[in-house]
């Protein structure tokens, strides 16, 4: 096949990186990539009716000497996948961690800092709900090195908090938020637009409101209907998908606009506050996850892999102490021919893309291997032509899922 002109300096970089790093062994890298750390806790007051992820309602005592006693039996069974790499940032999420005592977070992260190494002043989320029972834990919760909180805010209205099914309402999310921003530099909100009944005057008035607190991060999403969800069998009446465009439009003319960079797809960030554990998870990073239901993806100088832990909070809980690797369901390499997509999926999802040689540095495999995708994918608009990058063009950024489709397996 005719080599396209368009890609050959990428190539030519690939070759001179290829001449000076070290070879890695196929379906391996020969450095890892960064590594961060995924805590996940599995508990919610009350089970949303959106909501996909692993989440379960708390039990009349929220177990925490045995999760934390668990957690530990995790961690330590796991330390030989990642012995000696440094944390870049630990990632708290649910789930509501913020259900969690001041002093059981405390345990954790100093049972995770005796056992593993963070870097200097790594940054620590916490995915938080609003509740005032809650909110008022930050201050303990910083003591014990947490930098930053993620509010589930969802809505600032408490009809469309209400048809959620959220447990907080208005007034409590404006409290979570001022205390949030008294307490921590880095502050980022959740809101959804797309809710049932929702007007377009509604969501700039929410987004004009949101403007005026001191936060530096705002994670702006549709409300989709999942399956498996109480919204998928009784779906709620949204706005219709031209009210939808134009609630996407107005991002742009009140956050955008105001100081707010859209560094990824759902993701608003003011200079330096963009959130470093997704960040390095959108770069196609390496990430332990653990805690039930957690994921995990971690590079070796032969392979990659993939792993899950077992969802049920309590037989997550009982397979961790048993300490036989039995609250793993899921190990497995990734295929070579899958790399490409995985890659592609996470990356192409930032606005600035990643620079072209973290393809092999972080897959193992030369940028030639996918030549004829990425000649595709220019061809048709949706991929920059520029050498240095793999940057979606705006076309392909609103064409996102196509893009992708074209580093499928078949595509090759």
């Amino acid at each position: 096949m005719k080599q396209d002109s368009r890609i050959i300096p990428i190539l030519q970089a690939d070759q001179i990186s290829r001449q000076q790093a070290p070879s890695a062994p196929v379906g391996g890298v020969a450095a890892p990539p960064p590594l961060t750390l995924y805590i996940h806790v599995p508990w919610c007051i009350k089970k949303c009716p959106y909501c996909d992820f692993n989440s379960h309602e708390v039990p009349d005592q929220l177990p925490e000497a045995e999760y934390l006693e668990a957690l530990t039996a995790d961690l330590e069974a796991a330390l030989p996948n990642v012995w000696g790499r440094q944390i870049q940032a630990v990632f708290f999420g649910g789930g509501t961690p913020s259900l969690l005592s001041e002093a059981t977070l405390d345990a954790i992260l100093m049972m995770v800092r005796s056992r593993l190494p963070l870097c200097i002043l790594p940054e620590i989320t916490l995915e938080a709900n609003p509740g005032t029972a809650e909110a008022n834990r930050f201050k303990g919760y910083a003591a014990s090195g947490v930098s930053r909180i993620s509010l589930g805010v969802q809505a600032l209205d408490d009809a469309q908090l209400l048809a959620l099914g959220r447990i907080h309402d208005a007034s409590q999310a404006r409290h979570a938020i001022d205390l949030a921003c008294q307490t921590f530099e880095r502050v980022n909100l959740d809101l959804m637009y797309g809710l049932p009944e929702q007007t377009l005057s509604q969501w700039r008035q929410a987004l004009q409101e949101i403007r005026g607190y001191a936060t530096g991060h705002l994670s702006l999403y549709q409300l989709t209907i999942e399956p498996q969800t109480v919204f998928a069998k009784y779906p709620p009446k949204q706005p219709d998908d031209d009210t939808l465009a134009d609630m996407e439009d107005v991002i742009t003319d009140e956050i955008v606009s105001h100081g707010w960079d859209r560094y990824e797809i759902s993701a608003y960030a003011k200079r330096g506050q963009q959130c470093q554990h997704n960040m390095n998870y959108w770069r196609f990073g390496d990430y332990l996850g653990i805690g039930p239901g957690a994921h995990s993806k971690l590079s070796f100088q032969d392979r990659i892999i993939r792993q899950a832990r077992t969802r049920n909070p309590q037989q997550w809980m009982q397979n961790a102490l048993r300490r036989d690797d039995s609250h793993i369901t899921h190990d497995a390499t990734i295929e070579r021919q899958d790399m490409p997509f995985e890659f592609m999926l996470n990356a192409l999802r930032l606005k600035e893309g990643v620079p072209s040689d973290l393809f092999e540095s972080y897959t193992g495999m030369p940028l030639r291997e996918i030549s004829a995708p990425l000649n595709r994918a220019m061809d048709e608009g949706l991929l920059s032509e520029d050498p240095t990058r793999i940057v979606a063009t705006e076309l392909g950024w609103r064409h996102l899922t196509t893009l992708q489709s074209i580093f499928l397996p078949e595509n090759l």
